[in-house]
């Protein structure tokens, strides 16, 4: 008979496995879009480096705040260098970006002026140092600006950009190999021969939530319940891949033929096969010449969900990654009860209002784990333990936000 454990200790399993593969590569910044940064991205000078204007402007000194007429001695435009210096009495037409001339503390800005004959009197007073960017205020030599883990956005490229850094060492992202299962299961553009059959969208529905989310992809495709077939099939997997996903045959079903191929054929060392969650309970995560196989069971939303909750972590320690799944706070708009002594994971509508999130139920089929329609438009899981109690309404519960993971 199987050992069920519960989805805590599942977790906790996955959590335990050593990634020694950890590869790096280099690449041109913007081609680093969305990878994991190896190493921490340290400084190496002030930004700004001297004091600059933070807008157009005149350069004085703040003594001079109360003058009656200041004269213009000079232009500062930016990406030069002004010999002039300022004095009392004196001013610098000054540009933003451009480096503070000599003398000067504070900048005037133009639309507090009056111009006349070549002088310049302040008709709207400011604060000391006003408009004048410090040195380092942006950032500070030596300082931290990206840890390593980081996944790369537009404002870590900026950032990459200012410091002069136009390749940067990034993690390898991982290969996973997807495949479905069953001999009922048709293939994209294949004639449907009986009405037994039907269309596979489990293979392609987990290569694109993969590749979303920082793995390389094989894709596989559909085998048909066959020992010899699925054995062949993970082989090859295995020399490709760092994590090997199936749909199918992991039940307890006559042709439930991968369970068998992995425990028998291929001698790898089971983790654990299932789970006492819904959907997913028959589950079942391996490990065989470090690599892990994880497959999953062929309802199209039992796998997808299935492959949130066990694939994702394993690509992010791949990645060696500070990324995780979206679990968050919200509040729930209606009684709901607790339907079976597991960890539960169902299909809610996901609505932000007021500062909080807000999830119904409105639309949510009710049915079998094969509803993949449930994870349309602005879809959440909510998860309730599987200790948890009934819920009420206004009940604050957890979900994990699935419209973050596209």
């Amino acid at each position: 008979m199987r050992n069920f454990i519960s989805y805590t200790k599942s977790i906790k399993l996955l959590n335990t496995l050593a990634i020694n593969k950890q590869c790096t590569e280099k690449l041109f910044i913007t081609n680093a879009l969305d990878r994991v940064i190896a190493n921490d991205v340290i400084a190496n000078h002030n930004n700004p480096e001297f004091k600059t204007s933070a807008m157009d402007g005149y350069a004085i000194k703040y003594d001079d705040i109360n003058s009656d007429f200041i004269e213009i001695i000079d232009k500062n435009p930016a990406g030069f260098v002004v010999e002039s210096q300022v004095s009392l009495r004196k001013c610098i037409k000054t540009f933003t970006g451009s480096l503070m001339p000599k003398g000067s503390d504070t900048l005037i800005p133009i639309e507090n002026v009056e111009v006349i004959d070549n002088k310049i009197k302040i008709v709207k007073k400011v604060p000391f140092g006003f408009a004048v960017r410090d040195i380092g205020e942006n950032y500070k030599k030596n300082e931290v600006l990206i840890k390593k883990g980081t996944v790369i956005g537009f404002a870590e490229i900026g950032v990459l950009a200012s410091l002069n850094i136009s390749q940067i060492e990034v993690i390898t992202n991982p290969t996973v190999a997807i495949a479905s299962t069953g001999s009922e299961v048709l293939d994209l553009g294949e004639i449907q021969t009986n009405d037994s059959q039907i269309r596979s969208s489990n293979h392609l529905t987990l290569e694109a939530l993969f590749r979303s989310n920082g793995a390389n992809t094989i894709q596989m495709g559909i085998v048909k319940d066959d020992i010899n077939s699925i054995t062949a099939l993970l082989e090859t997997a295995l020399l490709k891949a760092d994590i090997i996903v199936t749909t199918g045959g992991v039940s307890v079903g006559d042709y439930d033929f991968v369970q068998d191929v992995i425990k028998d054929k291929l001698k790898a060392e089971v983790l654990f096969h299932g789970v006492t969650i819904k959907p997913g309970m028959h589950i079942l995560v391996a490990m065989k010449d470090e690599k892990i196989i994880i497959a999953l069971p062929g309802f199209a939303y039992s796998s997808t969900v299935c492959a949130i909750l066990y694939v994702l972590p394993l690509i992010y320690k791949f990645r060696n990654s500070n990324e995780t799944l979206p679990i968050v706070k919200a509040k729930i708009t209606q009684d709901y009860p607790i339907k079976m002594k597991k960890t539960i994971f169902t299909a809610c509508n996901v609505n932000y209002l007021n500062g909080e999130y807000i999830i119904d139920f409105e639309g949510k089929r009710e049915g079998t784990s094969a509803i993949l329609t449930n994870m349309l438009e602005n879809p959440a899981l909510l998860i309730q333990e599987e200790n948890s109690q009934d819920l009420k309404a206004g009940d604050l519960v957890d979900i994990l936000l699935l419209n973050q993971l596209k």
